[in-house]
């Protein structure tokens, strides 16, 4: 790699030998052996969290947070915000490993349960209570720990139990909302459609009423935990004439992945979140009984409900992925040597590291005051929106600024930026495109609807 090769020898700490239970790239760990039987180091150049911080200055030091702005954190927020960190001992020797073969560790969600991590904010009976704000510090850091970790408290959290604790019967809460927090049992949430994403009021499946059952036919795609788990919260448009008002509208159900006419295919050649599966469902004359709808889904209005309350989530990932990225930049500038001296002495890497910083800052500002907007219960609409295409867009930019800082490194999985940059892509998407959660701001400043 010329003049831009990177290759470890700047003495960094904490991965600079091989972690135990690490799997590299070449399935042995600290070394790969090329075709010559020469040896090639593998070693990475950036420093791995310490798993046992417990402080906010351990936990966000000074440099990542230049305003201060949680170094205030106590309590249980700072107890959720440190387990969540705790994670990153058992997850990072072995997560490139899991996202270079595309494999999902699907017991991490039940890691997640025993920590209680999962229930997203929401009051789920025998759980823990997360603030606004230490829901979005979990957020953060199992995000800045991993993406596709940071996604499945989405999937199982943020979509599935909440659908179920804010539209579903009590029996159904009482059947469901344990299991998923504790992670025993794993949840999809299936909205998205082959012909129907950022317009998926328009979906395209349907529920038949006949006789005591519910009848399923319809495709779904991207859905996280859609294949090999226990439970899809199906959104589909209800066929029941009897009912006036339910009739033509969206509706959610519960319905078991064991069950005939339920077919699902993994998706592959993902280039971003490979360490968590998403599935194209086909549903075929699936039949669920009649108790099995969420009574309180009673129009797309209902559903919004749900996809509202995850977008700030999605803003506090990308603070996540974004603080990690900075991070690497920062330690990998100031260990790095090159022409006798640390790049961090040139001064175009000190504008660079400050402009990361500038765009870094206004992230956390963005997330704290949707934290604070959402204790109050004033929190809108479209300011998630708002945080929610602000913080992606400026995690992309972080990300593609460390990744070049890190030189020949920044592309190598084991330093991490790179994984980061890559999952992304999948954040900057989901949850609202970047253009529809724009198109909701505009609504709300003009007062005119510009979606069609």
């Amino acid at each position: 790699m010329t003049s831009n090769d990177t290759s470890a020898d700047s003495g960094s700490s904490g991965w600079g030998a091989p972690v135990p239970g690490h799997i590299s790239l070449g399935g042995n760990p600290g070394a790969d052996e090329d075709r010559r039987g020469s040896v090639v180091t593998d070693r990475a150049v950036v420093s791995a969290p310490d798993a046992a911080a417990a402080t906010p200055a351990e936990l966000l030091p000074a440099a990542a947070d230049h305003y201060g702005l949680f170094q205030d954190v106590a309590g249980e927020d700072l107890r959720a915000w440190a387990d969540a960190r705790s994670l990153a001992s058992e997850i990072l020797p072995r997560i490139n490993d899991w996202w270079d073969r595309g494999e999902y560790p699907i017991e991490l969600i039940a890691r997640l349960g025993e920590l209680d991590l999962l229930t997203d904010g929401l009051e789920v009976p025998g759980h823990r209570v997360l603030s606004p704000l230490a829901t979005g510090l979990v957020n953060m850091e199992l995000s800045r720990i991993d993406g596709s970790v940071g996604t499945m408290v989405g999937v199982q959290g943020g979509l599935a139990l909440r659908s179920i604790m804010l539209l579903g019967s009590e029996e159904q809460k009482e059947r469901w909302g344990d299991s998923l927090a504790r992670g025993t049992e794993h949840a999809a949430f299936a909205l998205t459609e082959p012909d129907h994403g950022s317009d998926s009021v328009s979906l395209e499946t349907v529920a038949r009423r006949d006789g005591d059952s519910w009848v399923l036919s319809g495709e779904k795609r991207w859905i996280g935990n859609g294949a090999g788990c226990h439970l899809s919260v199906v959104w589909a448009r209800v066929d029941d004439p009897s009912d006036e008002q339910l009739n033509g509208q969206v509706s959610g159900f519960l319905v078991d992945q064991s069950l005939p006419g339920y077919k699902a295919e993994v998706i592959r050649g993902k280039v971003a979140l490979r360490a968590i599966h998403q599935a194209h469902i086909t549903l075929t004359d699936v039949r669920i009984p009649l108790d099995q709808r969420l009574p309180g889904a009673r129009s797309f209005k209902d559903t919004s409900r749900v996809l509202f309350a995850t977008r700030a989530g999605v803003a506090w990932g990308a603070l996540g992925h974004a603080t990690a990225c900075y991070e690497a930049a920062l330690e990998h500038a100031t260990t790095r040597i090159q022409f006798g001296r640390p790049l961090a002495k040139a001064q175009h890497v000190q504008v660079r590291l400050a402009d990361m910083l500038q765009t870094l800052t206004s992230m956390q500002l963005h997330c704290w005051r949707l934290a604070d907007l959402e204790a109050a219960g004033t929190i809108r609409p479209e300011q998630a929106s708002l945080a929610k295409v602000h913080n992606t867009r400026a995690a992309r930019e972080i990300a593609a600024n460390a990744r070049d800082l890190l030189g020949g490194s920044g592309i190598l999985l084991e330093n991490r930026v790179v994984r980061h940059r890559s999952d992304l892509e999948a954040l900057h998407t989901y949850e609202g495109t970047d253009t529809m959660q724009s198109l909701i701001v505009g609504r709300a400043i003009t007062g005119v609807s510009a979606f069609a």
